[in-house]
């Protein structure tokens, strides 16, 4: 049996995050020079473009909410019912153990990841800076779906 020599192969060490952090979406998908498309467009077209794309993303929130709390409530009025019915057995201390536990490593998880929410949200507020017509439209048509 032959072995492989490991200092034979050389592997090339990539860091995705820090190639994420410096280059943005839009500049892999669109180019360097593209720069935003709807600085093309006059202001009532972007409010336009903005409201349309809210609207369909507010509506699509609506029913998606809906249809997961109609889920998670039913599922939960199933289990009281059959756990007074004397189906089932919960026990509830071990319930309030394991979601106290859940909650403690959430917040770990959370203080880790905190400088990649912070740069997400510097991103975000930029992206809104530059495009303030385009996601005020957004804005607006998300609450109208969100309504609707």
């Amino acid at each position: 049996m032959q072995e492989h020599d490991c200092d034979d192969d050389s592997y090339e060490v990539l860091d995705l995050t820090e190639y994420a952090r410096r280059h943005h979406w839009w500049n892999r998908v669109f180019g360097r020079n593209s720069g935003p498309i709807v600085e093309k467009y006059s202001v009532a077209t972007q409010i336009v473009m903005g409201g349309v794309t809210g609207w369909c993303a507010g509506f699509l929130f609506q029913k998606v909410g809906k249809l997961a709390a109609t889920a998670v409530g039913g599922g939960f009025l199933l289990l009281q019912i059959a756990s007074h019915s004397g189906y089932v057995q919960v026990d509830w201390k071990r319930v309030e153990k394991d979601v106290n536990k859940a909650k403690r490593q959430i917040k770990k998880r959370a203080n880790r990841a905190a400088p990649e929410i912070s740069t997400l949200i510097e991103e975000s507020t930029e992206f809104i800076k530059q495009n303030i017509v385009v996601s005020s439209g957004f804005v607006g048509g998300f609450l109208l779906g969100l309504a609707s």
